[in-house]
């Protein structure tokens, strides 16, 4: 299963991840990077054009994943793999503390 995710700095769409066959990979929008407001969302994953790929899930991403009793709580809630985790992203991160924030990926937009 593909899925996608719109990656929002401070409100504004700077990117998409995507789960593909072979792993995740994010890449910052072309018109994010063009911004003179254009701010990397983690040391780790410095602007730049090309894409980043990882056989797991990036760990910037992935801390933002509850831990803990949240964890549980996202697991019983939504039936939720704990080992999904691009599927907890999409579902725990739409509103994280700090400046990034995880919203489902529309084709459309």
């Amino acid at each position: 299963m593909n899925r996608k995710a719109k990656i929002l700095f401070k409100e504004t769409w700077a990117g998409v991840l995507s789960e593909t066959d072979s792993g995740y990979m994010f890449e910052y929008l072309s018109d994010y990077l063009e911004s003179d407001s254009a701010m990397a969302i983690s040391l780790t994953l410095p602007l730049q054009k090309e894409a980043f790929t990882s056989n797991t899930l990036f760990p910037f991403f992935d801390g933002l994943i509850p831990e803990g009793w949240l964890l549980d709580l996202a697991n019983k809630h939504w039936k939720l793999n704990i080992r999904d985790r691009m599927g907890l992203l999409l579902a725990c991160c739409n509103d994280c503390i700090g400046a990034v924030s995880i919203k489902p990926f529309n084709e459309n937009e």
